[in-house]
């Protein structure tokens, strides 16, 4: 069976572990706890959406890249093909929104491809 909180707490810590970064950096950065933070990435806690904003902004990615990576990983486990697309203009939309310099690319690179 999915567990939606183990997903999440995965997607987050490979976002973190990409980086190059530690607990400890990103729990201060998101002002959470560090044994908190470490639960949630171990799907042990669930994470309120402003927890999970919170964690998402001092990761710099997306809260909305975060759901879709979860959202593709549940869709992999119950066996649908998602494909690994995000229209050019969803991406333009973020970043001005966000007012981001980087490009589509470097942000996809944040989170991996899964299935």
């Amino acid at each position: 069976m999915v567990v939606l909180r183990r997903e999440i707490g995965d997607v987050l810590r490979d976002a973190r572990q990409r980086q190059g970064r530690t607990l400890r950096e990103v729990s201060s950065a998101a002002r959470v706890s560090l044994g908190y933070l470490s639960e949630v990435e171990r799907g042990q806690k669930e994470a309120s959406s402003e927890l999970l904003a919170s964690i998402c902004e001092a990761l710099d990615v997306p809260m909305s890249l975060v759901l879709r990576e979860v959202s593709d990983r549940i869709a992999v486990a119950e066996g649908l093909h998602i494909p690994d697309t995000i229209p050019a203009d969803v991406y333009a939309g973020l970043l001005s929104r966000a007012g981001e310099t980087r490009d589509a690319e470097s942000m996809r690179g944040d989170l991996a491809p899964v299935g």
